[in-house]
């Protein structure tokens, strides 16, 4: 039995809190005296956290249960996921309510006699309840898209709310699920009424209230400085590591950190070690020794090729996907056709898990550096781009995408860097056959595309053409009649669609005088999941490539390890092009077995593989390394070797510091 414990507080203290001056902790009566809370001025306060904790502790049991079958199940693992997620809801939570004690610390207790004081309290509880669920609700889709918590992706939704309000208009009963949630957060607010406004009539000082103010505003400031969003980092499976975390604080980190210093949260070696790791791995002599960066001669062995370049970069396309690859699923028909008339790319791995990584690596052919992806940050113009080679070589230089361009910054990226930009803007209503959130049906973009290029062919110069495609990207909508698949009922029907749209616009391609003397190449932006049992399952980076020219290109399969920022200068060089790079890829026709190797991502993670061993190198400056299992995206940790750690670290920390120094500009 406790024994009776006597404590004295003021009264105005006592009768807030609804406690005698002298209290009896008895076990009998602890549940009496956690009520009295509260019956206090301050008692909505613990209403408030209470009730967000409740949200995030039933969003993390729904989503453990979805990812039942991938999660590490240990009582271990249960009690990180469960406490660790609890001291996150707290943080979460002392933010949440910063605007309600401060409201019940400004208005004296007579102000709340009023009616609309009621009104008042009693609204803001409504718009805390229906944003909870509606976060929960959100944090489903998220979670059943990405396998994450909120991240940069969610972050960037926010900005581009035209598109993401459309597909989220086109993909759920959007008006029926509102509709519910005002009418559930409206309910249980009236629930609630008595508890969130009647203790607010107990009086109380000015004086005590800001006791009890600054009281509560210790705990948002020091989770501000002192809790770190990797403290949930803890576990090599990855479900466990996300569960343990909080949606609403992790978009509150994402939001304020966007972009990652890799020098000051990263490992680093000397910067002229670095570059001499680089310079031998690309097996090149710098143009100018005394300077730090890529610049070296790239001399072809023959004259060159004048030939058009299609890059067609299909949105969300694994490998998975594909016949080529052993899909039985018969969804790609025209891809696999092509790739056994063209060269195969069998083992080719995409820098990262957005269509801004993979624009990057097609574009700069540099390793992804972290945080927000370059084609979205300040003082990226006038780089050094594929674009801008072709240009220099007297080419047409294009970008064509199928949706509004200023998505993802992609106009204002493209258009300064060295291509000549087309957008959906181009199409009169007419031409546009079937039109989603994200962009026009792929059918009508390629018809974009070939009259963009005709015009080229007229005009005596030869092309280079980017083209994006749209179709493969939730809602999965597109045209009835073309596919033995309805629209608008999931993933595979979406694939076969835009397989449909790329075997189209071959065969009308082929009607074309300048088929002949052009080169195809059909390559993933990034996979179509990248939720995986660990932190970067590189199953879930792997992405087909077919490079098709009849008159040119034998068909066969390349079978080397090949990164994505590699395909810019492995066209260049099957063109004979004799340029200055400054390129990090390199021509993978030329390359020696040792010189094999990819980079893997998240906007934090920055993986390479080598060796059939992935470095992983995260912020706190910690690197590990692991044996992947390439077909099932686990893996096992391995002891390190200094020099493959090295090289991991000198082809990041290179490509972080050219771009901010401005080294990779033209």
């Amino acid at each position: 039995m406790l024994k009776h414990t006597n404590f004295r507080i003021s009264s105005e203290f006592d009768d807030s809190f609804g406690l005698s001056a002298r209290m009896n902790i008895k076990p009998m009566n602890i549940f009496k005296k956690l009520n009295s809370l509260f019956q206090c001025r301050f008692g909505p306060v613990l209403v408030a956290v209470i009730l967000l904790c409740t949200a995030s502790l039933l969003t993390r049991i729904s989503l453990l249960v979805y990812s039942s079958a991938s999660f590490e199940w240990s009582l271990t693992n249960l009690l990180k996921v469960f406490v660790i997620g609890l001291f996150y809801d707290l943080a979460a939570a002392s933010y949440a309510i910063i605007p309600l004690i401060l409201y019940l610390w400004i208005f004296p207790s007579r102000w709340y006699s009023k009616k609309i004081s009621k009104i008042l309290i009693l609204a803001y509880f409504f718009v805390v309840i229906f944003t909870l669920i509606f976060n929960a609700i959100s944090e489903w889709i998220f979670w059943e898209e990405f396998s994450v918590r909120y991240n940069f992706i969610a972050v960037d939704y926010l900005v581009y709310t035209t598109e993401v309000i459309g597909n989220i208009r086109q993909s759920y009963p959007v008006i029926p699920i509102l509709t519910i949630l005002l009418v559930l957060s409206a309910f249980i607010t009236y629930l609630l009424r008595k508890k969130v406004w009647e203790s607010t009539l107990i009086p109380m000082r000015f004086a005590n209230r800001s006791k009890l103010l600054l009281l509560f505003l210790i705990a948002p400031i020091a989770t501000y400085f002192l809790v770190s969003h990797n403290w949930k980092n803890h576990s090599r499976n990855q479900y466990v590591n996300e569960l343990s975390g909080n949606g609403m604080y992790d978009f509150g980190f994402a939001f304020w950190h966007n972009e990652l210093d890799y020098d000051t949260f990263y490992k680093t070696i000397p910067l002229e070690k670095a570059l001499s790791i680089i310079r031998k791995d690309l097996n090149f002599l710098p143009v100018n020794l005394r300077n730090r960066n890529t610049i070296r001669n790239i001399k072809a062995d023959w004259a060159e090729k004048r030939m058009n370049v299609i890059l067609i970069s299909v949105e969300s396309l694994s490998a998975e996907f594909l016949g080529s690859y052993g899909n039985t699923q018969g969804i790609t028909p025209n891809l696999d056709s092509l790739a056994k008339e063209g060269l195969l790319f069998t083992n080719l791995y995409a820098s990262g898990t957005r269509t801004v990584r993979g624009l990057e690596a097609l574009s700069l052919c540099i390793p992804p550096t972290p945080g927000q992806s370059i084609v979205k940050r300040p003082n990226n113009k006038n780089l050094f781009t594929l674009g801008s080679v072709f240009r220099s070589k007297g080419y047409s230089s294009r970008f064509i995408y199928g949706g509004y361009g200023y998505f993802d910054n992609m106009n204002e990226f493209f258009s300064q860097n060295g291509y000549q930009v087309t957008d959906r803007n181009a199409l009169s209503e007419k031409e546009i056959h079937y039109e989603n959130t994200w962009g026009v049906a792929d059918e009508d973009l390629f018809t974009l595309s070939l009259r963009e290029l005709d015009k080229d062919y007229k005009s005596k110069k030869p092309f280079f053409a980017h083209i994006m495609t749209v179709s493969n990207h939730r809602p999965y909508t597109y045209p009835e009649g073309r596919i033995d698949i309805p629209s608008h009922t999931g993933r595979e029907g979406a694939v076969k669609y835009t397989d449909y749209a790329i075997g189209r616009f071959i065969r009308e391609a082929k009607l074309k005088r300048w088929f002949g003397n052009t080169l195809f190449v059909i390559v993933a932006d990034h996979c179509a999941s990248s939720a995986g049992k660990v932190e970067l399952p590189v199953d879930k980076y792997h992405i087909p490539m077919i490079i098709y020219s009849p008159a040119h290109i034998k068909p066969g399969k390349f079978e080397k390890l090949v990164a994505q920022i590699d395909i810019g200068p492995s066209i260049l060089g099957l063109l004979n092009f004799s340029y200055q790079s400054k390129f990090f890829g390199q021509d993978v026709f030329k390359m020696k077995d040792q010189q094999q190797r990819a980079f893997i991502s998240t906007y934090q993670s920055l993986g390479y593989l080598k060796n059939n061993k992935l470095i992983i190198l995260d912020p706190n400056k910690k690197s590990n390394t692991f044996t992947p299992n390439f077909k099932t995206g686990a893996s096992k940790v391995i002891p390190s070797e200094s020099w493959l750690t090295d090289e991991a670290v000198a082809n990041y920390q290179l490509a972080s510091y050219l771009y901010s120094s401005g080294g990779y500009h033209q």
